[in-house]
């Protein structure tokens, strides 16, 4: 592998050595239909053209859709929007992408994005895995979010989760030289795996240091009421290929 890796060689690189693709791709959500309030749905309408940003199979330029050049956060999964819209309120330098498919989430995070005058903040509605493949440029992002993923406890329905090697990969070429990714679970198992996924890719290693600041999301708040303990991880895109053995940030 080379510095240069692009995602449909990272991708190709966690698959099995004769080139099968096998099964088609297992979708890590499963599209809920939420109670939406009137207003929710006032604003997929109305306020979407502002905020939204359509899903197609072609990289987008950021700094055209926000209309600057400065560092670009993803977050994916961002239920309600409340702690990403926190994050883009407090860090007006910052740009924030949110994906997320569930439309009263969307609705909601739409009317307080208006509400409170967010302008760094752009949302999509589609499957995580095929925005970074399809439209996240290589090497573009300051760091991915990833808080909360549904956690699919049940064991034969683990083959869902979102943190699988071919993600990764995605991620790891997205993120620019000294990007971040930055994972939050309070399911001890799913932890692991996040553990054991990432360090087997080359391209990310491990921080020690103290995790950067973040908003408590909901999901958050209802686990430490029951009791759960939180998982935070973050790794670092390394600046160069690391030689076999090494894991060691450059």
């Amino acid at each position: 592998m080379s510095g240069t890796l692009d995602k449909q060689q990272a991708v190709r690189a966690t698959k099995n050595p004769s080139g099968s693709q096998g099964s088609p791709a297992i979708r890590s959500f499963v599209r809920r239909r939420g109670r939406m309030t009137e207003a929710q749905r006032r604003a997929l309408s109305d306020l979407w053209p502002k905020y939204g940003v359509a899903y197609a199979p072609a990289p987008l330029d950021l700094q055209d859709l926000f209309g600057r050049d400065a560092p670009c956060i993803l977050e994916i999964g961002f239920g309600n929007g409340d702690a990403l819209l926190t994050q883009a309120r407090q860090n007006p330098d910052l740009d924030y992408l949110g994906i997320e498919v569930h439309d009263p989430g969307i609705g909601h995070c739409l009317l307080e994005a208006n509400r409170q005058g967010v302008e760094n903040l752009r949302l999509i509605q589609h499957d995580a895995v095929d925005v970074i493949r399809d439209q996240i440029p290589n090497g573009s992002l300051r760091s991915i979010n990833l808080f909360y993923p549904d956690p699919w406890p049940k064991k034969r329905h683990r083959k869902r989760r979102l943190v699988q090697p071919e993600f990764v990969a995605l991620v790891a070429t997205s993120l620019e030289p000294g990007g971040r990714f930055h994972t939050v679970t309070d399911w001890p198992d799913y932890a692991e795996q996040i553990t054991a996924v990432v360090d087997n890719n080359p391209l990310l290693a491990p921080i020690t240091t103290p995790h950067p600041k973040r908003s408590t999301t909901r999901f958050e708040a209802r686990g430490e009421a029951l009791g759960h303990d939180v998982f935070e991880q973050v790794y670092q895109r390394m600046l160069d290929i690391p030689k076999a053995g090494e894991k060691e940030y450059k």
